[in-house]
């Protein structure tokens, strides 16, 4: 696949400073002006001011020039106009209102962390000590950012977009929504039928499932209102999951051990249409994943631009 990862995004929020120490708590390293590093992946976010919170841009990586011509030329088919300029293309999908930058970038490599020990029935791997996990101290940092979802007021559209203009794959269909990958994780990006569009949520990858209890448990330290959904593990995708949201309204999240999927012809993509579209286990859904609170007034606000 040309396309090999999700490199940056940029959010537009009404109050970039407290969004801005909110991902700054959430384990992201600030690089100044509403810049943010993950820890693998580099600059990986940037907050800018905006009316509404929204997905401004997303930037997607690719392999070379002869990539982007390619692109193009499918983006010429679906009748999508775009600007190329040197080692950038840009388009914008009408559907979610996203700018997606597709831009020749080199591939991101991973250092891999030490395997963790794990007793189990009839099996000590750690005789006599205590586990690792418990004894971490460091803070939670994201290791690169793995996924966003967007609404997108024309979902088949959307999927169009990315898939035949693009270049994303489909890794499986929910009612309403597709999971959509340009790299080997299961899913960089789903599009989702939506009233309006709106960025739903941003995911970070972070070691294993630890990890995930860490982080979520700092970032409610003092602030409970931060918590959304988790500890759980979806289905689709298989990953360890927990919500927290951000002080504009956006959900993020901190994920570990998604599928991988290394060869195409391996992966055959399913359509769930019962609970396990949601999760595998976990606590119930609330009613405010599946519908953020700040939903109508998102709707209100675009109305009122027109």
């Amino acid at each position: 696949m040309p396309l090999h990862r999700l490199a940056r995004i940029t959010m537009g929020v009404p109050d970039v400073a407290a969004t801005h120490d909110y991902y700054a708590d959430f384990g992201l390293t600030a690089l100044g002006r509403g810049r943010f590093a993950s820890a693998d992946g580099g600059e990986q976010l940037k907050i800018v001011h905006a009316a509404r919170r929204r997905l401004d841009e997303l930037v997607v990586a690719a392999d070379d020039a002869d990539d982007l011509g390619r692109i193009g030329a499918a983006l010429d088919r679906l009748e999508v106009p775009y600007v190329l300029d040197g080692h950038c293309l840009r388009a914008v999908d009408p559907g979610t209102e996203v700018t997606v930058a597709v831009e020749v970038r080199p591939r991101l490599v991973q250092t891999a962390p030490a395997p963790v020990p794990y007793n189990g029935p009839g099996r000590a791997e750690r005789p006599d000590g205590r586990a690792p996990a418990v004894l971490r101290e460091e803070p939670v940092r994201p290791r690169r950012l793995g996924h966003v979802v967007l609404g997108s007021t024309d979902q088949p559209a959307s999927q169009r977009f990315f898939t035949e203009g693009l270049g994303f794959k489909v890794s499986d269909l929910v009612p309403g929504a597709a999971f959509l990958r340009c790299s080997t994780d299961h899913h960089n990006v789903l599009v989702q039928q939506a009233p309006v569009p709106f960025l739903h949520h941003s995911s970070w990858q972070v070691d294993d499932v630890d990890e995930v209890g860490r982080g979520a448990a700092r970032m409610l330290e003092g602030h409970p209102e931060r918590h959304v959904w988790g500890l759980g593990r979806h289905h689709v995708g298989s990953n360890f999951f927990w919500y927290l949201k951000d002080p504009a309204g956006n959900f993020s999240e901190y994920f570990a051990d998604m599928d991988c999927i290394v060869d195409d012809q391996l992966w055959t993509p399913r359509v769930w249409e019962d609970a396990r579209a949601l999760s595998n286990w976990g606590p119930p859904v609330p009613p405010s994943f599946l519908r953020p609170e700040d939903l109508a007034a998102l709707m209100t606000g675009a109305h009122d631009a027109n």
